[in-house]
């Protein structure tokens, strides 16, 4: 419903940040990665948005990239992650170190963010896990990628663990791993990730 929303900041707290469109404040809750990245108070700032409406509330959430917006609406769809610890964990984590988490199945990492304890992580990277392997079919655990005769990733760990990570936030697993496959598999997973998330983001 909301793509985005640009206009004045106006207001910051905590997890909060108000956007006037038009005479209309918009409050936007949001991470501290996020409103380290805002401009000062009364210049133009754009946050992409997710509307969450439930029977007692409605609730906008803002982030500066779309990367942490899709990460946030990934961590909230895994049973026992409300929004609080989604906002909790990417506070704390970028959208990549959550992916590589997930992929690498790192869930110690994600006990340092406030509320996540070692059950709820264990079970937040295998959830993701999960809709990763679903959405590249029943080949996807351990996904031995190389580069078949289509020019797409079929199996190598470092690729596999990027093209994982980069589904988990939000890309499509097919245009993932095509990109993925542009680049040297010996590379470090971080690196793949990064030269892949600039290639990506130069589409838009």
């Amino acid at each position: 419903m909301l793509y985005s929303v640009k206009g004045t900041l106006t207001h910051m707290e905590p997890g909060i940040a108000v956007i006037e469109c038009g005479g209309v404040g918009f409050k936007c809750l949001t991470t501290l990665v996020t409103q380290r990245n805002l401009p000062p108070l009364g210049s133009q700032a754009m946050l992409y948005t997710y509307l969450s409406v439930r029977e007692d509330a409605m609730d906008l959430f803002g982030f500066a990239t779309m990367q942490e917006l899709n990460c946030f609406r990934m961590l909230t769809s895994v049973s026992g992650v409300g929004a609080k610890v989604g906002l909790s964990i990417l506070s704390e984590l970028t959208p990549e170190q959550v992916a590589m988490a997930a992929a690498s199945g790192d869930s110690k990492t994600l006990t340092r963010c406030a509320g996540v304890g070692t059950k709820l992580a264990q079970r937040i990277v295998l959830e993701l896990q999960d809709k990763v392997k679903k959405e590249f079919g029943s080949g996807a655990k351990g996904m031995d990628l190389g580069i078949g005769a289509a020019g797409i990733v079929s199996a190598s760990s470092h690729a596999a663990e990027a093209v994982s990570a980069l589904s988990v936030l939000g890309y499509a697993p097919t245009d993932a791993a095509s990109v993925v496959a542009k680049f040297d598999r010996s590379l470090p997973v971080e690196e793949l990730i990064r030269l892949s998330l600039k290639d990506l983001g130069s589409r838009l």
